[in-house]
């Protein structure tokens, strides 16, 4: 085989960085592949649209039939984003023998277990490493360098908008709103953030990550969220005064075969590995039973980190072809997906609350963590800036997310406790 031809769905920041490194790496991809790679066909909304980068016109088209269903072309390269639709093209394109690559985390944490399996029965490749965490090879780690391992634990930081947020909030003492308006102008959070500060980005990467780690069929709907946007100021100003930076943190951890998996703001002491990583950067943080603990950093968006994972994904599917052994990425889950019920989720949490400044208030909120056997690991008690009232942080042992939840409920029961201001789980820990 001298060429493989490619067909690329989407010119935007990414298609273009993926077609700067196939045209400016030509002679590097072509000594490690063993053959020529060459676009054949680029799918865009619009064909007179000004580009920041030179291509050749002939390749455009904004019909899709020209890629999913042209026979000359080999693999089809997916970065122009959305779900069903795009869902519906690639299906097209696996059932017409194309292998695919793909960026698009949204796709795969909602029809990336369907995609699999047919690319499998039709022996083709999918390749979506650059889905999560831009230029971090977390999902090829995971596939083939610990591949030998049993993983634990992942936790990191795998969104950069909100990972940005929470930076500026943290060291420039500055509110959610004006850090998040700045985010936008400077490009790093979208028009409509919600789907970043609401931590479901996060939440559709990490579904793809506990897939892979735990060799179980994660959905989406298994993963428990929980966004920044009520992160406030004081909460940031009490946990660095007692040793922690808040950052929103997705986790996924087995234990005696069943799993977990969240995206929520999470206390970190100041000096974990994942507190230290700033702005836009994306880590993760990998906890295998062999290899112990180990850590991926670096740029988790932009065109050219996410068009270099994806450039690489190509590679390997073009190895493969020229090897013959396409078709075999996909395993079939080794495990029952079995999730941890509230009883079963273990670790310590961050309790703030505005209560009444008088005898006996705290002897009566001891009473309703007593009787749910909680005890602290750190105590706070300051005024509160309304008269007669004062806020009371801590900081609890490991205990129950059960344990947690009837706690909070009894206490709002109880005339003292003037609100329950925020809860937020704190980990990293010895």
């Amino acid at each position: 085989m001298q060429q493989v031809n490619v067909g690329l769905c989407g010119l935007g920041t990414v298609g273009a960085g993926v077609v700067k490194i196939l045209e400016g790496h030509a002679d590097e991809i072509k000594y490690k592949v063993g053959c020529e790679i060459s676009i054949k066909k680029i799918l865009v909304n619009d064909i007179n649209k000004k580009r920041d980068v030179i291509i050749d016109s002939s390749w455009l088209t904004t019909d899709p039939d020209e890629l999913m269903k042209n026979p000359d072309i080999d693999i089809i390269i997916e970065v122009m984003g959305g779900i069903e639709d795009t869902n519906i093209l690639l299906e097209t394109a696996i059932r017409n023998k194309k292998h695919i690559v793909t960026a698009n985390k949204d796709l795969m944490a909602v029809h990336g277990q369907k995609l699999l399996r047919l690319a499998k029965e039709n022996h083709c490749d999918v390749f979506y490493d650059a889905s999560v965490a831009g230029g971090i090879p977390i999902i090829r780690s995971l596939t083939d360098g610990l591949a030998s391992d049993r993983i634990q634990k992942i936790m990191g930081i795998v969104n950069g908008t909100t990972n940005y947020i929470l930076t500026k909030m943290t060291d420039e003492q500055l509110a959610f709103e004006p850090v998040l308006k700045e985010a936008q102008e400077l490009g790093f959070a979208e028009a409509d953030p919600t789907s970043d500060v609401e931590g479901l980005d996060a939440a559709r990467k990490m579904t793809l990550l506990a897939n892979l780690a735990f060799k179980m069929e994660i959905s989406l709907d298994d993963v428990e969220v929980k966004g920044i946007r009520t992160i406030s100021q004081e909460d940031i100003t009490f946990a660095t005064s007692l040793g922690y930076t808040i950052k929103l943190i997705g986790i996924a951890s087995i234990n005696k075969g069943k799993v977990e998996v969240s995206v929520e703001p999470t206390l970190l002491p100041k000096d974990h590995p994942l507190a230290l990583v700033k702005n836009e950067f994306n880590a993760v943080y990998v906890h295998g039973e062999a290899v112990g603990e180990t850590m991926f950093y670096g740029p988790g968006a932009g065109s050219m980190p996410t068009a270099t994972a994806v450039v690489s994904d190509l590679m390997e599917v073009v190895k493969n072809i020229r090897l013959g052994i396409t078709g075999n990425e996909y395993v079939t889950p080794q495990y029952k997906t079995q999730l941890k019920l509230n009883e079963e989720k273990y670790t310590k949490y961050f309790i703030r609350m505005e209560v009444n400044d008088e005898a006996g208030t705290f002897q009566k909120i001891t009473n309703i963590f007593s009787d749910e056997n909680v005890s602290f690991a750190k105590i706070l008690q300051l005024p509160a800036s309304k008269e007669k009232m004062a806020e009371i942080v801590m900081v609890t042992h490991q205990i129950s997310k059960q344990q947690l939840l009837n706690s909070l409920e009894n206490l709002k029961d109880l005339s003292v406790v003037n609100r329950i201001i925020s809860y937020y789980r704190v980990d990293g820990e010895e």
